[in-house]
């Protein structure tokens, strides 16, 4: 038992169901790139205290710009899963960062970036600004 078990400190919650799509299965992401889709993967790393603040942030943001049907976020834990980390940063042509947010508009980038730049409510912006046009 360590110190914060001792203080009753919550661990970092499991995925919000209601919010993210966990990105699992390269043929998912395969899937995903290969049609004109639109979607956002946020690539999380679960050792990373700016990850965590940037996850927590995003989901606190992410139900006042987006739905699961205009937006589906996809979230990549991406030390377990490297390959597909590697994947993403190769089909999406965006040099690997952690935490980072990506956002594909029709297979194509929209969106992208990493760190405290993290934000849906800029996410939602671009989104917008693609959509209306």
């Amino acid at each position: 038992m360590g110190i914060f078990d001792k203080l009753n400190v919550p661990k970092e919650k499991e995925l919000t169901p209601d919010i993210w799509i966990p990105l699992e299965d390269e043929n998912l992401l395969e899937s995903l790139f290969s049609q004109p889709q639109t979607f956002a993967i946020f690539k999380h790393s679960t050792r990373c205290s700016i990850s965590l603040m940037a996850k927590k942030r995003l989901e606190r943001e992410w139900a006042n710009s987006f739905s699961q049907e205009n937006l589906p976020l996809y979230y990549l834990d991406l030390l377990t899963y490297r390959p597909i980390s590697n994947a993403v940063a190769q089909l999406s042509s965006v040099e690997h960062q952690s935490p980072q947010l990506i956002v594909i508009y029709q297979g194509k980038l929209l969106y992208a970036t990493s760190h405290n730049d993290i934000s849906a409510a800029d996410a939602a912006n671009a989104f917008m600004a693609a959509i209306t046009k």
